[in-house]
């Protein structure tokens, strides 16, 4: 087999997620009300492009997920296969080539030179400082000083032109395949598709879909050539680290919720409905945990694990499993400190479902208080945790870089939004200033954060039971 599996814990844990989420949609299939709500997201412009753009960060996300370990060549033959101790994803051998092209030090992006002069000694020996030429950035050109321009404008459109071809094509095959039963002719559904008459808004997921595509062929076209978003300080692909840092944010923002979520529930629910020294008990729990600074507690917890780590370097076989550890530890850490708002707000939503008639109905016949919990309080208590926990991912993929920045998020050799913008700190107060890496990583983060705001507002709309 010419490589290894590895599942390392968070692999786990995010495939678990994604599972349960299809099982999530599968049986809210049978529910009219659920149903409604959805065709409500789906109803939204923003909504249906946001999900978009969501969904091919969730691609890229599952393919940076899936861990091997390549099989090394034998040094004699009949050896026994020994695999490398470097842990690589799908997406490492999909980027393969930008993964393999590390020049000396920065360059900017689409640059064919480095950022920084050099010694340089000439063909009759005479030293001199200069930009030298990059290694692999614009070697097919003669003259890239003369050529690069040129080549650079044609590949871009010829990129983006098959970009747009797929894209288009892309929507013609959904477009045969959604409102058939609205619109059973092929030109009355495109008809309706175009006007945004159709019940989802499929026409702002093809034109954010198409400009996706326009955006990814001109990547395809020129990235195997150039450095689109130049280089860091060692030489490494920034357009390959952003890519990258994208598993880690959406590890950050959904494993956080397989902890928040059962603490917050649990916690909240019983407070509100059972009332008494257990809504006091709990109460005095979260008032504590939210009277210390979060900053401070996260910090302490992090370095706490950290430690713990130091000391055990037997229990991981590769450094891979080591960062892992550290960013699952993370995960844990901001759920077990982040669950108290949620829990407040499920508590008053317990206490006024408590006294609601049926409800008491279902007491006064003697149904017993966990039987009343799964049946009558937790359904009704969901839209709420859907909201909430949409709503919070980009507010925990925002704490990882910031505790990153601090130096008390992920492990160091974890590639992530957060230890770009640290890395990227000391290239900005330098003389010409490096603003490439810090502007991928903003331009990357602030779309995954603003597709994910506008999703969470489609769906509290869609929830929120007290919408008009």
């Amino acid at each position: 087999m010419p490589f290894q599996p590895v599942v390392l814990a968070t692999d786990g844990l995010l495939f678990l997620l994604l599972g349960l989420i299809v099982g999530a949609i599968w049986r809210a299939r049978g529910s009219l009300p659920v149903r409604r709500a959805w065709r409500e997201v789906g109803r939204s412009r923003a909504g249906m492009a946001s999900a978009t753009l969501l969904l091919a960060f969730l691609a890229i996300g599952v393919l940076d997920s899936l861990h091997y370990r390549p099989l090394l060549k034998p040094t004699q033959a009949g050896d026994a296969p020994v695999y490398s101790a470097e842990v690589l994803s799908a997406l490492d051998a999909t980027l393969a080539n930008l993964r393999a092209r590390v020049e000396r030090t920065y360059s900017a992006p689409l640059a064919t030179r480095s950022y920084a002069k050099e010694t340089v000694e000439g063909d009759s020996g005479s030293i001199a400082r200069e930009y030298p030429r990059l290694q692999f950035a614009g070697a097919q050109l003669a003259d890239p000083d003369r050529d690069r321009g040129l080549d650079v404008r044609e590949r871009l459109l010829t990129g983006a032109g098959l970009g747009l071809g797929a894209g288009l094509i892309a929507c013609l095959v959904l477009g045969s395949i959604v409102g058939r039963q609205e619109h059973p002719g092929w030109l009355p559904r495109w008809g309706a598709i175009l006007l945004g008459r159709t019940a989802m808004r499929w026409r702002a997921a093809m034109v954010t879909w198409v400009g996706l595509s326009v955006v990814v062929g001109a990547l395809v076209a020129v990235a195997p050539v150039y450095h689109v978003f130049g280089t860091d300080k060692v030489g490494q692909d920034v357009l390959y680290l952003t890519l990258k840092s994208v598993r880690t944010a959406l590890v950050i923002g959904t494993l956080t919720t397989l902890v928040l979520l059962p603490v917050a529930l649990a916690l909240g629910v019983l407070a509100g409905y059972l009332g008494g020294w257990v809504d006091d008990v709990i109460q005095y729990v979260y008032t504590v945990l939210n009277s210390i600074p979060g900053v401070l507690l996260i910090a302490a917890a992090v370095l706490m694990m950290q430690g713990l780590i130091d000391r055990h370097p037997d229990w991981f076989s590769t450094a891979a499993e080591r960062a892992d550890a550290r960013l699952l530890a993370l995960c844990c850490i901001l759920g077990l400190t982040s669950w108290t708002g949620l829990a407040r707000l499920l508590r008053g939503e317990a206490l006024k479902l408590r006294e609601l008639e049926y409800v008491q109905a279902a007491r006064a016949f003697g149904v017993s208080t966990p039987r009343i919990l799964l049946r009558h309080i937790l359904p009704n208590v969901m839209h709420i945790v859907l909201i909430a926990v949409v709503m919070d991912f980009s507010g925990l993929v925002l704490a990882e870089a910031v505790l990153s920045y601090v130096g008390i998020g992920v492990d160091p050799n974890t590639i992530s939004f957060g230890t770009m913008i640290n890395a990227a700190r000391m290239e900005l107060a330098r003389e010409p200033m490096v603003w490439w890496s810090l502007a991928a990583a903003f331009v990357f983060m602030f779309v995954l954060v603003l597709s994910a705001n506008l999703f969470a507002d489609a769906v509290r709309d869609a929830f929120d039971p007290r919408r008009g």
